[in-house]
């Protein structure tokens, strides 16, 4: 007698051979619809609130909402939608923005803007007899992008040599550089070794930038606020304090800007 050969009817599952599943990350921020217009709403978690808050982002284009410690998505989104009024109200009440910037601070000093009118050509830093200035090439609409473009390409190569002086001296090694436009953080960084900041610290002095550079280079060591983390953010850069009093200060200017 031949035996037929045995199949299982239903698939066995191992659950310690399948991939995790992955949870997926909270939103960062979520739109709304306030007077005609889509407007981004930022969200900021902070244990230590009572209650829902509501308030513009520093670029004035959007809004930032505060979630307190037992607060929800769900109904932080409710309280939005509650004052989209008052969100369509300040935004309507800000200044509005130049076409083209007046000027713009590059590593701590200030530089006037001009447009060449010309599309071809490329930006150029000049250092004329009335004070420094940027030309930009291109028609009115286009110069703020290519400004923004120019300046987050001087944030990178300024923030790539520092980032690896600081690693080199505390013998760790970032996985990543990346620039962002946080309105809440200069800076970040990952237990991978991801380093995030701001591309708006090239307006800022150099040594702001190098501090920021220090402060998450050093979390690579410490991933907290210790003393020992400050201990070593002080060693990397001698004007740590300084460079917080100067973001404390004018930080907030530099997101309205350029």
């Amino acid at each position: 007698m031949r035996r037929r050969p045995y199949t299982l009817a239903m698939p066995i599952r191992l659950p310690f051979l399948q991939a995790p599943e992955k949870k997926r990350s909270a939103p960062a921020s979520f739109p709304i619809l306030a007077g005609g217009s889509m407007v981004e709403v930022t969200i900021r978690r902070n244990i230590r609130a009572r209650r829902y808050t509501l308030r513009l982002d520093r670029r004035g284009d959007g809004a930032v909402v505060t979630i307190p410690r037992r607060g929800t998505i769900a109904e932080a989104k409710a309280f939005v939608a509650r004052h989209a009024d008052w969100i369509a109200e300040r935004l309507a009440a800000r200044p509005e923005m130049a076409e083209v910037p007046v000027e713009v601070p590059i590593r701590g000093v200030v530089h006037r803007v001009e447009s060449t009118g010309s599309p071809r050509g490329r930006i150029r830093v000049l250092a004329l007899e009335d004070g420094p200035t940027v030309e930009v090439p291109g028609e009115a609409p286009h110069v703020r992008r290519r400004l923004v473009d120019h300046l987050k390409k001087e944030a990178r190569a300024d923030l790539a040599p520092a980032v690896a002086r600081h690693a080199a001296t505390l013998g760790v090694r970032p996985t990543a550089i990346r620039l962002k436009d946080t309105t809440s953080r200069w800076g970040s960084a990952s237990a991978r070794g991801v380093l995030a900041f701001s591309w708006r610290l090239i307006m800022a002095p150099p040594f702001v930038l190098d501090y920021v550079a220090a402060h998450e280079v050093a979390h690579l060591k410490e991933m907290n606020h210790s003393d020992r983390f400050w201990t070593i953010c002080e060693r990397l850069c001698p004007a740590t304090e300084p460079a917080k009093d100067w973001l404390k200060k004018n930080g907030a200017g530099l997101h309205r800007l350029p």
